[in-house]
């Protein structure tokens, strides 16, 4: 059984060969939860300038046809400290909504499963996440509490991928809903 934290150590063409043979997983399996999310894959300076984790969370409005989700910014504690939520007006600093969907027919590489999460459908044409994408497996079959993505940039036709992959790992439920980031 394979865990996220197996992965902290990995290279990016070790990542990516991981993330080649994940497995499928439902949006449904992750709707009403958190993830804690590490960020793999880029260097050093810029994990410093951003965050090494994070949380993401997923939610189904019971009116939507679709499962969306979020991004929280941690209190940067270590790959072993606490889970602090930055604030922001008094409540968790929350970032980059996006849209949960199936796999498009094009990607940069092929996968054998998965869904992707779409920022492009949650955010303005003027606010930079609405170019980003992210696929995400799950890293053994039929179970969504340990997952890997992977970011891309949609521009226009072309696909320009990133260096930055992030694992995720099942934390909790939902603790706060956020109806708009």
């Amino acid at each position: 059984m394979l865990k996220a934290s197996d992965l902290w150590k990995h290279d990016n063409r070790q990542l990516r060969a991981v993330l080649s043979q994940g497995h499928a997983i439902a949006p449904d399996e992750l709707a009403g939860w958190e993830y804690r999310g590490v960020a793999l894959g880029l260097p050093e300076f810029v994990e410093k300038l951003t965050w090494k984790t994070f949380i993401k969370a997923f939610w189904r409005d019971p009116d939507a046809a679709h499962v969306r989700g979020w991004n929280v910014r941690l209190v940067q504690t270590g790959l072993d400290g606490a889970i602090e939520f930055k604030q922001r007006g008094g409540q968790p600093f929350s970032f980059g909504p996006y849209r949960v969907t199936a796999l498009p027919h094009m990607l940069p590489f092929a996968l054998a499963g998965g869904v992707l999460l779409d920022y492009g459908l949650e955010t303005g044409f003027f606010d930079g996440m609405h170019l980003v994408r992210d696929p995400l497996v799950a890293l053994n079959p039929r179970d969504p509490t340990q997952l890997l993505g992977w970011t891309y940039v949609q521009l226009g036709p072309w696909q320009l991928p990133t260096p930055s992959y992030f694992t995720l790992e099942r934390l909790r439920p939902v603790t706060h809903v956020h109806p708009s980031c």
